[in-house]
């Protein structure tokens, strides 16, 4: 009786593996073993990135936000600011507070002059 290899499904699991790995350098991208840990790696990273990534943007937003409060009232800093705001009940997110900052100064500006 002839060896059974299954070899429909080898090679379609090796053209899954290799498809992932388009774009790598060397052996990384058509050496099956080398592929399969490169993959198995970036793979693991992209997903701890797409988590760091959340956090960069709220740093960044921050730093915005404080920038912009500190134009407009030289005393306040974004802690006293982000208090203010709780404590009066403004609802707006740090997302859009920067945005905000960033693209209509003067409305913030108001914003920041209606918080003293």
């Amino acid at each position: 009786m002839p060896r059974a290899t299954n070899n429909p499904a080898s090679k379609a699991r090796r053209k899954r593996v290799f498809a992932l790995a388009k774009g790598f350098r060397g052996g990384r991208k058509n050496l099956l073993r080398q592929t399969l840990q490169a993959v198995d790696r970036a793979l693991a990273t992209s997903t701890m990135h797409r988590k760091v990534r959340k956090g960069e943007f709220r740093r960044l937003w921050i730093a915005r936000i404080n920038a912009a409060v500190r134009i407009h009232d030289t005393e306040m800093n974004y802690s006293t600011f982000i208090h203010l705001l709780d404590v009066k009940g403004v609802t707006l997110d740090r997302r859009q507070l920067a945005d905000l900052a960033v693209r209509e100064p003067d409305a913030f500006g108001e914003l920041v002059r209606s918080l003293r």
